[in-house]
């Protein structure tokens, strides 16, 4: 697992006025009410809150292109030749990447209702639906999407998390693939959308997917309006962002239809002010710098010059991405200002975390610990780092948060809360970061295992015993313990087996009755309840005389076999 997650990426953006007049124009003449953002979280308006430090794409660039001021969908009977625009539609392959997506979570996360129409508002932003729809059968785009390289001339600097693995770097990160996300991100929450066994940034299914098990993060339900907020702006922290995704949400909600692969025109300016000459290109593997060589420069505009980084902006100010004065000074007063302990981090290493595990419901015995270091590997005191919780999990910290910042010690180490574990079991990643710096960060791996018991006993002893084809008077009830105690919650499987060495479910004798009132010899699903019992429905016999077992067994590996008897009263 690649150890950084979200790097803020600094850009020079649209200017505020453009921008806002823009958005203002959309929001009056086609998608009343979708713009609403409250005015202080608007790009421009003082005060903004500032972004967190998690994104899907480390902010990146994207397309500022507003959607046209009409519907997409063509009129009706519309001749052949007509000059209605083919990125008024979406491509086949990449809408249908949009609703399978959409189909895939209603099912997995229905609490989150995620529309496809946002799926389809992100993607258009991030690369232009894939370029225009430019990808093979299996939904492969035809070559890389890549963002920019994050060296820290012009951008952020984030050194290489994956080895070149998706972006072709070795050297640093960028955002890759249609739905553009840096590699850490990616590492996280990858799906496989088109089951083919692969879990691909540059497939359309895949990433579409992706994209969407992200923004329903956090148990959010989009429907809601704050929510789906927080989605978008968790995805790429900046109101302009914010702002342009929701016109093109309300612009596809409006309906939209389907044009062919290939045929879609790519978006025209983008927010660090290049052009689609120099957008996030299809590139192959890049070839890392040589040893002493210059860094990689960023895109260039269409006018072919180097595009320059824009001036830093007071907080609150501008892109909705705010800027820091550099390290040591003071933002203009002339008056140089000592280091913040956060400056003097260099690293961040391990301090000796354990193994994070824990059953259902436990808290987990180890804590995540790291040290904050500088560049003589000195500790270093007052520094911030956030430990935040990744992944499909209903784990928490203390009070049910998934983050927390904790500030170093003397010796430069942090120590994260104890984890506490909820009910899903699995693995997710508890990733620790230097609050306000694009430092790599530290990924654990924590795994949340099922309850389990290692005995099962009936709570009497009373024999069992039924007429043919009647009924059994008492039903089976046991108790399951694990190292002496009770063993709440814990999942068990009940079946009527052919013998003792054979467990596999018989097909006569003794049965459980199902919903539908027929035979049942399996019953799975079960739990014990709080104090370890489970007490078993009624029994049944059909005309087989004889003697039966009934074996209980439990997450865990107890194991009880109990003696059923089917035979007429004594005379």
């Amino acid at each position: 697992m690649a150890p950084v997650f979200g790097r803020r990426l600094r850009r020079g953006a649209v200017t505020t006025a453009v921008a806002a007049a823009a958005v203002a124009a959309l929001a009056a003449s086609q998608a009343p009410g979708v713009t609403d953002v409250p005015r202080d979280e608007r790009t421009g308006a003082s005060g903004s809150t500032p972004p967190p430090e998690d994104s899907a794409t480390g902010n990146s660039p994207y397309y500022t292109d507003l959607p046209p001021l009409k519907t997409p969908v063509p009129p009706t009977g519309a001749p052949t030749g007509s000059d209605e625009k083919t990125d008024a539609g979406l491509p086949a392959t990449v809408l249908d990447a949009y609703k399978k997506a959409e189909a895939s979570l209603a099912t997995s996360k229905p609490g989150c209702k995620l529309p496809w129409e946002l799926l389809a508002a992100i993607g258009q932003v991030e690369s232009g639906q894939a370029r225009g729809g430019r990808v093979d059968a299996n939904g492969t785009t035809n070559a890389r999407i890549l963002g920019p390289v994050l060296n820290g001339d012009g951008f952020a600097k984030i050194t290489d998390t994956d080895g070149g693995a998706y972006d072709g770097d070795k050297t640093h990160d960028r955002a890759v693939g249609p739905m553009q996300f840096i590699p850490s991100t990616w590492d996280t929450w990858a799906q496989d959308g088109n089951a083919d066994g692969k879990k691909d940034p540059n497939n359309i299914y895949d990433a579409a997917l992706a994209a969407g098990s992200y923004l329903c993060a956090s148990d959010r339900d989009l429907s809601v309006e704050a929510e789906l907020h927080k989605a978008i702006l968790s995805y790429n922290h900046s109101t302009d962002y914010l702002n342009t995704v929701l016109s093109w949400l309300e612009h596809f909600r409006k309906g939209t239809h389907e044009i062919p692969d290939g045929t879609g025109d790519l978006p025209g300016d983008r927010s660090d002010g290049n052009g689609p000459g120099a957008s996030p290109s299809p590139t192959l593997t890049p070839t890392p710098p040589a040893s002493g060589s210059p860094s990689p420069k960023p895109p260039r505009s269409g006018d072919d010059k180097p595009s320059k980084p824009s001036k830093p902006s007071k907080p609150g100010h501008g892109s909705g991405s705010p800027t820091t004065p550099p390290s040591g000074g003071d933002g203009g007063t002339g008056t140089p200002k000592p280091p913040s302990p956060t400056d003097r981090v260099a690293s961040l290493k391990d301090a000796g975390t354990g193994k994070l595990t824990a059953t259902a419901g436990d808290a987990f015995a180890e804590r995540v610990e790291v040290r904050a270091q500088s560049t003589s590997g000195a500790g270093v005191a007052k520094a911030e780092v956030k430990f935040t919780i990744v992944g499909d999990t209903d784990a928490r910290f203390p009070g049910g948060a998934t983050s927390v910042t904790v500030t170093t010690s003397a010796s430069g180490k942090a120590t994260a809360p104890a984890l506490k574990s909820g009910e899903k079991t699995g693995d997710f990643k508890v990733r620790a970061t230097v609050v306000g710096r694009s430092l790599p960060g530290l990924a654990y791996t924590a795994t949340v295992t099922a309850r389990q018991a290692d005995a099962l006993a009936r709570t009497s002893d009373k024999a069992l015993t039924c007429a043919p084809g009647g009924e059994f008077a008492d039903q089976v009830e046991v108790k399951a313990t694990y190292k002496g105690k009770a063993a709440d919650r814990v999942a068990a499987t009940a079946t009527m087996i052919k013998s003792a060495a054979d467990a596999t479910a018989n097909d006569k004798g003794p049965y459980f009755k199902g919903a539908d009132g027929k035979p049942v010899r399996t019953l799975k699903a079960l739990k014990t309840d709080a104090n370890g019992v489970l007490k078993l429905p009624k029994m049944y016999a059909d005309d087989a005389a004889g003697t039966y077992l009934l074996r209980v067994t439990t997450e865990g590996g107890a194991t009880l076999t109990v003696e059923l008897k089917v035979a007429a009263p004594a005379a």
